[in-house]
């Protein structure tokens, strides 16, 4: 009977432990984890590469049409979940020279250059990290069809980068 017990005990004592070692090492944001699971694969090769905010942790993937990427010129790169993640990489890495930034097209969630893309800054639609949306286009009918379902107005990636700086 003391074997058995003491068995369970030993038993429980390694899952406890090797569960909150595993919950140690996932990134958490507001007590949920945004960590995908890599055997789930992704339809960006961004994503696969880098799957969750280094910063926040939010899963790249889930938020693709928000996401980030930046391309360093040593070669190195990080993939955010939003603008508002590329403000506190970029603050980060300050003087760190940056090849390109770019960010998904809110319908198609393909990747642009930020500076080519159409911004639009506000509106109804509910942001992601932001109380002030700001979302990326490649088309500027695009942008122009987002204003008049959800309001909002046209910026530029400087705008919405100062914009993402104050949130």
């Amino acid at each position: 009977m003391i074997k058995h017990s003491l068995t369970y005990c030993i038993v429980a004592a390694f899952i406890l432990v090797a569960g909150a070692t595993l919950a140690a090492q996932m990134p958490e944001h507001a007590g949920r984890s945004y960590v995908r699971d890599a055997a789930s694969g992704s339809s960006h090769a961004d994503v696969e590469k880098h799957n969750a905010c280094p910063h926040c942790g939010m899963d790249r993937e889930k938020f693709s049409y928000s996401r980030v990427l930046v391309t360093y010129s040593d070669g190195s790169s990080a993939g955010l979940c939003s603008i508002h993640c590329l403000v506190t990489e970029l603050k980060g890495n300050k003087g760190k020279p940056v090849k390109i930034v770019e960010v998904a097209d809110l319908n198609s969630k393909k990747l642009v250059d930020a500076e080519k893309a159409i911004w639009v800054i506000g509106g109804s639609k509910k942001g992601v990290m932001t109380r002030v949306a700001k979302w990326a286009f490649a088309k500027k009918d695009d942008a122009g069809a987002f204003i008049q379902k959800n309001g909002g107005t046209l910026a530029t990636y400087k705008e919405a980068l100062a914009s993402a700086g104050k949130d």
